[in-house]
């Protein structure tokens, strides 16, 4: 029998918080039978919405506080004056291990501040990055960083391509993922120091991993390669610019099959396949980001999510808790740092 995994959820982060996350949890319990939650917020906003979801309450335990750190909150705020908050208090479940993770959509500044102090980085790693998969031509595709770490050095983007593999292996399923540098070109000469440099470490170490090198911002959603490594400044423009351009192309989509009666007579005759693409692009499946390289695992959900997109970070949680995510990172990192090669163990001290 499968062993109970404890999940801390902060449960007033988010927009559309609390509803959508005991909704999110309701839809979660449909798939999971071995996950309980620690669920930190208002009693009086939580109770009676777990009471008109009989499947959440049975595996929720509510942990009352009144305080939350709200979307605007600086980082430096929340660090100082939300020790009782309902996201700092289900970090502090994970630090202690009373849970096997924790999920926010909250304040991501917030969020990246407190997990990084409370649960700290693992050994060998510097900094926390946001790693998260996105869909492409072929499949899947993980990229990090996606806004954590505006300014990165080489031995930060090294850093990330080893998390990121992992992350790629944990949540994908893959047993040897290609990882690429994203660039301004594939020559070898382009970019500027920072992925030149980390592109000559990854190509002469002795890591266990597949290294393609450069690949360019269409090759994101060509899906050439399973992880894309990157600045947390270039990921989060590139993810925004993404979600942009399909939120254009289904506003234009919708327009052009609904202008005239023959477009929509036609509509009716190709929804099935309009279903299996708007499916393929639905964000509430992809949501989910880890704050890769803590001591614990951390879920950052979307904060205007639904409970659909809630749940599927529910599932993310918990596929990398069942795969011992960190553990296996810890490996990997104590590799590289027994590496000869002075480069490496310098990406990673």
């Amino acid at each position: 029998m499968a062993q109970t995994i404890k999940v801390a959820i902060d449960g007033m982060g988010g927009d559309n918080a609390p509803d959508m996350i005991i909704g999110g949890i309701e839809l979660a319990c449909k798939r999971l039978n071995d996950v309980e939650f620690l669920l930190f917020g208002d009693e009086v906003l939580l109770r009676p919405l777990l009471n008109a979801h009989a499947e959440a309450k049975s595996v929720c335990e509510i942990r009352h506080t009144d305080e939350a750190i709200t979307a605007e909150e600086k980082p430096t705020v929340a660090l100082r004056s939300g020790k009782n908050s309902s996201m700092r208090l289900a970090i502090d479940a994970v630090k202690s291990g009373e849970a096997a993770a924790l999920i926010s959509a909250g304040n991501t500044g917030a969020l990246m501040a407190m997990a990084t102090v409370v649960l700290r980085t693992l050994p060998g790693i510097d900094r926390p990055a946001i790693a998260a998969s996105l869909p492409t031509e072929r499949s899947q595709t993980v990229l990090l960083d996606l806004g954590a770490n505006i300014d990165c050095s080489a031995d930060n983007l090294v850093q990330f391509a080893v998390m990121g593999e992992v992350y790629a292996r944990a949540e994908l399923g893959l047993a040897q993922p290609s990882i690429g540098i994203l660039n301004v070109g594939a020559e070898v000469l382009k970019g500027n120091d920072a992925v030149k440099e980390a592109s000559t470490i990854l190509q002469s170490s002795d890591l266990p991993i597949s290294f393609y090198g450069f690949v360019e911002g269409d090759d994101i959603a060509k899906g050439t390669v399973d992880v894309i490594v990157t600045d947390g400044f270039t990921g989060n423009v590139a993810l925004k610019t993404a979600e942009g351009a399909v939120a254009m192309f289904i506003h234009h989509l919708r327009g052009a099959l609904t202008s005239s009666l023959i477009t929509k007579i036609g509509t009716l005759l190709v929804r099935p396949a309009l279903n299996i693409v708007r499916n393929k692009f639905d964000p509430r499946r992809y949501n989910g980001a880890m704050l890769v390289g803590l001591n614990g695992i951390c879920i950052k959900s979307h904060g205007g999510t639904d409970a659909l997109g809630f749940s599927n970070a529910v599932n993310v949680a918990v596929n990398l808790v069942r795969r011992d995510f960190n553990e296996v990172i810890k490996e990997d990192l104590s590799r590289v740092m027994k590496n000869d090669q002075p480069e490496l163990r310098s990406a990673v001290n």
